[in-house]
């Protein structure tokens, strides 16, 4: 599927979401006035890259690995964004919720209440969606409490991975930025050890509340 393919699609999916989308000729897929606009580019050596422009300074990006080669590879990754990225951009971006689809949480973070979307765990290997440990969702927020964030939308991005060495690596990323506070937090949880090579992933997106 050539980047002309790829926007198409993207195209289609979101107006099954009756959301109206023009191209431009940088390849962004632009919203009736501009913001926010979303961007997809498929690299061979397969990974999805998805770019969300919420305006001329905020931005969401996430990347995708598809396994298998080619077209494979990127129907794969394509169903991964369907399934665990899309539903969380439509609920922080372009108000559209479907609470079958992803998690909703009003956190306390300072003296501000934010709206938190979060998205479904994509898991691939000895791993489900219901082994993602309880306490992964209130070790994130105390760390998220710890930051000074400024009022506006901030990106949560969580990795977990087992391999069959019984070691795992943890990872976050606030703001597409490595977090510290929030690795420690993801990595102190009690992820299965007594199984095959996982992986999990999780993107979240947390707004200001706007009374």
């Amino acid at each position: 599927m050539h980047d002309d393919a790829l926007q198409r699609h993207l195209l289609e999916l979101f107006a099954r979401h009756d959301i109206e989308l023009e191209p431009d000729e940088e390849g962004w897929l632009l919203s009736l006035d501009g913001w926010p606009a979303i961007r997809a580019t498929w690299h061979d050596e397969g990974r999805l890259d998805i770019d969300v422009a919420l305006s001329e300074e905020g931005r969401i990006e996430e990347s995708l690995a598809g396994e298998g080669d080619g077209e494979a590879g990127l129907n794969d990754a394509l169903a991964r964004f369907e399934s665990g990225v899309l539903p969380v951009l439509l609920a922080a971006c372009w108000y559209v919720t479907d609470e079958r689809t992803l998690g909703l949480a009003r956190w306390e973070l300072g003296l501000r209440e934010w709206d938190v979307f979060l998205g479904r765990w994509m898991v691939r290997g000895a791993l489900a969606s219901a082994d993602i440990p309880d306490g992964v969702a209130p070790a994130i927020q105390a760390a998220v409490e710890r930051e000074a964030l400024s009022p506006g939308q901030h990106v949560l991005r969580l990795f977990h991975a087992h391999d069959d060495a019984s070691t795992s690596h943890s990872e976050a990323l606030l703001d597409n930025a490595p977090w510290a506070a929030g690795t420690q937090a993801l990595a102190a949880c009690e992820w299965p050890a007594d199984r095959d090579a996982y992986r999990a992933h999780q993107v979240i997106v947390l707004d200001v509340c706007d009374y």
